[in-house]
């Protein structure tokens, strides 16, 4: 009894692919563009507990228009800190309606709480100054936020 190559090689093939759809799924999974008036911004989407608690740890750059957006299950005052985040970044609080209550910039490495001005159901985190530098400012409206 001889050895299938052409079998084997098959299954190699498959299992590749199968990798690679796999990989590119998860690379495209939790982004989710949003507006902001006339401003796209690409994000990453932390919807879980996990992803909520480990959000920008440890990043040393984000995308020119990139963030992460918050997605809580419940609509509450929801704080923030930026213990282990390195870079420094602006958050814009926002309500269940998808409007912007607030906006204030986190310095690095701190435990200092950041807190939204009223219950939200979002969060955004951007560097610092992005929505300054776009006149993006509390009362704003974002648009394709998660339901």
């Amino acid at each position: 009894m001889g050895f299938d190559f052409c079998g084997m090689r098959r299954v190699i093939a498959l299992a590749l692919a199968v990798f690679i759809s796999s990989a590119c799924a998860a690379e495209s999974d939790g982004q989710q563009p949003i507006r902001i008036g006339p401003h796209a911004f690409q994000v990453e989407v932390a919807a879980t507990s996990q992803q909520r608690e480990r959000g920008l740890m440890g990043r040393t750059r984000l995308p020119e228009n990139g963030g992460m957006l918050f997605v809580f299950d419940t609509t509450r005052r929801h704080c923030f800190w930026m213990r282990n985040t390195p870079l420094p970044l602006s958050i814009a609080f926002i309500d269940e309606a998808g409007r912007i209550s607030n906006i204030t910039d986190m310095q690095p490495h701190t435990d200092t709480l950041h807190c939204p001005t009223i219950a939200i159901r979002y969060a955004l985190e951007v560097s610092q100054g992005k929505f300054a530098q776009r006149g993006i400012i509390a009362g704003n409206q974002v648009d394709g936020l998660p339901q």
